[in-house]
């Protein structure tokens, strides 16, 4: 990788209370810790940023010294978003070869809601079996925590696989 590809290397960039703020680039990471703006957090240990002055670590996570505050930044439910945060796969049996559709965990007819933790994206054979009855009604196994997600992984959609440096901070726990 030549230097001005290095350059460009995405880099996580947290806000002081280590909310995920945005991704920058190691050009942009590294003139925020030389303005001392930010400190970094997490260091990628297989490259090093060569300047003629100075070797910096190679950053992959940052965080800003002052809190930045931002509209917040929603994502919204939908289902296109839903299959998205899923990886377009069952969340009961985990097919992606099939088509899917969007299931409330807990049925609406039995007080469930339009939440991101109450829907999933299921193929149409374990939708089917599910019908409007609860989980343990059909016999049936999450095998994804349904969550509401945060921006940054939204934007990570545009980069690629998430990297694993950064899931500490991108995830609730």
């Amino acid at each position: 990788m030549n230097s001005g590809n290095l350059l460009n290397a995405k880099v996580l960039m947290l806000n002081q209370n280590y909310e995920p703020l945005s991704i920058c680039t190691v050009k942009k990471a590294i003139i925020l810790i030389i303005r001392e703006k930010a400190q970094i957090i997490v260091v990628n240990t297989q490259k090093v940023v060569n300047t003629i002055n100075k070797n910096f670590p190679f950053p992959s996570v940052i965080r800003l010294n002052n809190y930045i505050t931002r509209p917040y930044k929603k994502v919204i439910l939908s289902r296109k978003n839903i299959l998205r945060r899923d990886g377009y796969k069952c969340a009961y049996c985990g097919r992606s070869d099939l088509p899917l559709t969007i299931d409330h965990i807990v049925p609406k007819s039995k007080g469930g809601e339009d939440v991101w933790e109450n829907m999933v994206t299921a193929c149409l054979p374990c939708n089917n079996k599910k019908g409007d009855r609860t989980l343990h009604e059909a016999n049936l196994i999450l095998k994804i925590n349904p969550y509401r997600p945060n921006h940054i992984m939204f934007i990570m959609n545009n980069f690629g696989r998430i990297n694993e440096l950064w899931k500490p901070y991108l995830f609730n726990k």
